[in-house]
């Protein structure tokens, strides 16, 4: 049975996605995908590389934010069959607070044997420190640099 697509493989992330975030998200990269955020805001730290690094991120994140929706969803392949990239808005909510957010992603992703092997994730920082109550830290971060 032939892999699956790139484009199946990350709609399916997406599905997971909906209702995370969830350790079985983890399942759909590869032993040692690479995962790069370019977009962090100043002191977050990097993602690890590699499947197990990505599930023990998503463990901890559990008890911070609850995942309910993604909407919004375009995947675009490319001319590389591997590579595709997928705009979708991410709805939840930060636990300690019950503030809701809608998270506005952008991910390239290079998917292998039915896996994904890398991804590049883009979003706004300023909607995530607004949805964490972290502004004044952000703009600490930034003048600070």
């Amino acid at each position: 049975m032939p892999a699956a697509t790139s484009r199946e493989v990350v709609d399916h992330l997406l599905r997971l996605t909906a209702n995370g975030p969830t350790e079985e998200m983890a399942d759909v990269f590869s032993e040692d995908a690479v995962f790069e955020m370019p977009f962090l805001p100043p002191g977050a730290p990097q993602q690890e590389a590699g499947r197990e690094a990505f599930r023990a991120h998503l463990r901890g994140a559990v008890g911070l934010q609850e995942f309910d929706s993604v909407d919004n969803v375009h995947i675009h392949e490319t001319a590389d069959p591997e590579v595709v990239v997928a705009e979708h808005r991410l709805h939840g909510r930060v636990v300690a607070t019950g503030k809701r957010f809608a998270f506005d992603i952008v991910m390239i992703a290079r998917v292998r044997g039915g896996l994904i092997i890398w991804s590049r994730t883009y979003s706004n920082p300023l909607d995530g420190a607004i949805a964490f109550d972290m502004v004044h830290d952000l703009l600490a971060g930034l003048t600070a640099a």
